[in-house]
């Protein structure tokens, strides 16, 4: 175990190499900017004591697209259990939108540029003159700056220095997780994780790992997800993974698998079809699955008398990676033993921290995304 709630398991070809735990040192001495928001050190720019004034709200709706929402909405997903409130996301766009204006809205508005495209429309859409709203942005003359100063809107700072998709420990993650009821000092583990010679250890043999399976060709990084609330979670690191590293004809493809169901799609495939696939296998122990009604069971299947879903999930899981090992195709393991805060936390510093670090190994700049910026520019002409 790397931590209380972490078992990881790395790739088989995973050593420490120096090299990478030289950079993960240069980096640490450094102390770039976005590390400062994993760090319990990081100052906020809202108050929680003001944040009491939206108490009475329960529903809540968070405006955003890509980094600006995915973190939030992980968060939320993992953790709905111990979340009371109701969150509607809105990061996307869609022809059709039902809007439900019997209800008292919060609107919590994020945008690091305040010039996002889908946003401002989104908030046109839906911000109601009976609704209270928070804008997180950035300090300079902005759309949605401006926008959230004529509604006289809660209006928060967005750290120029911390890009969407490394941002969920900064405000824009925090925020809404205190407003879900959530403890937000618990998810900032880096002070604890740097001392953690285990924690650190599988994170340098991992991208280690990772960065030879880049050099025998191998691109596509399968997840092979057991949890439904961690869906969000990997939509996150997806964007995380192809935005940072996809540049100068190099990166990694993440793509997003639902298990068990596509042990009856896409495994025949993974098993042997093309061999330029690496996998992460991602299972949550829940000791409240629904049961099996043994009675009901007839005698052939004897042995799923007394098991519940998440003995049956687990099976299927060490099943795959048992079949996985005999044929040599390459994987890691996270199996998660405590759904909390502080778990969550150390998922986010490790996914962030293996991103940088691949990032720098491969010699592309992990906080730009230049291509993107290209399509923005060519949206806009089309519509002025």
């Amino acid at each position: 175990m790397i931590s209380p709630g972490i078992f990881f398991k790395n790739f088989k070809a995973g050593t420490k190499d120096s090299n990478i735990k030289k950079k993960f040192q240069n980096y640490i001495d450094e102390n770039e900017p976005v590390l400062q928001s994993l760090s319990k050190n990081y100052k906020d720019d809202f108050k929680k004591t003001n944040l009491k004034n939206y108490k009475s709200y329960k529903d809540i709706r968070l405006i955003g697209i890509g980094g600006s929402s995915l973190g939030s909405k992980s968060i939320y997903s993992f953790l709905k259990h111990k979340i009371k409130k109701n969150f509607i996301f809105i990061n996307d766009l869609s022809p059709k939108k039902i809007i439900d204006n019997k209800k008292n809205h919060l609107n919590v508005v994020v945008s690091k540029s305040g010039n996002t495209i889908e946003t401002i429309v989104n908030s046109n859409i839906y911000i109601q003159k009976k609704d209270k709203n928070i804008f997180i942005t950035g300090d300079k003359r902005n759309y949605l700056r401006i926008l959230g100063e004529k509604l006289k809107a809660e209006i928060i700072h967005h750290n120029n220095f911390i890009g969407g998709r490394y941002s969920v420990l900064s405000e824009v993650g925090m925020l809404p997780a205190e407003l879900m009821g959530l403890d937000s000092k618990k998810f900032r583990q880096f002070n604890n994780i740097i001392k953690n010679k285990k924690y650190l250890n599988a994170l340098i043999s991992n991208v280690s790992a990772t960065i030879n399976l880049i050099k025998k060709k191998k691109f596509n990084s399968v997840i092979l997800n057991y949890d439904k609330k961690s869906k969000d979670l990997f939509f996150w690191y997806q964007q995380l993974i192809a935005e940072s590293l996809g540049k100068n004809n190099t990166g990694l493809l993440p793509i997003i698998s639902n298990m068990p169901k596509d042990n009856h799609s896409v495994m025949q495939l993974y098993l042997d079809g093309f061999k330029n696939n690496f996998f992460t296998f991602f299972y949550v122990h829940d000791n409240k699955s629904t049961k099996i009604l043994s009675n009901e069971i007839l005698t052939s299947h004897n042995f799923i008398k007394k098991k519940n879903i998440g003995n049956i999930i687990y099976a299927q899981k060490k099943a795959t990676e048992k079949v996985f090992n005999s044929k040599n195709i390459p994987f890691r393991s996270f199996e998660i033993k405590k759904r909390d805060e502080k778990t969550l936390g150390e998922l986010f510093c490790f996914f962030i921290l293996e991103t940088i670090l691949i990032g720098r190994a491969l010699k592309v700049n992990p906080y730009n995304q230049p291509a993107v910026e290209i399509i923005k520019k060519e949206t806009k002409k089309l519509l002025s």
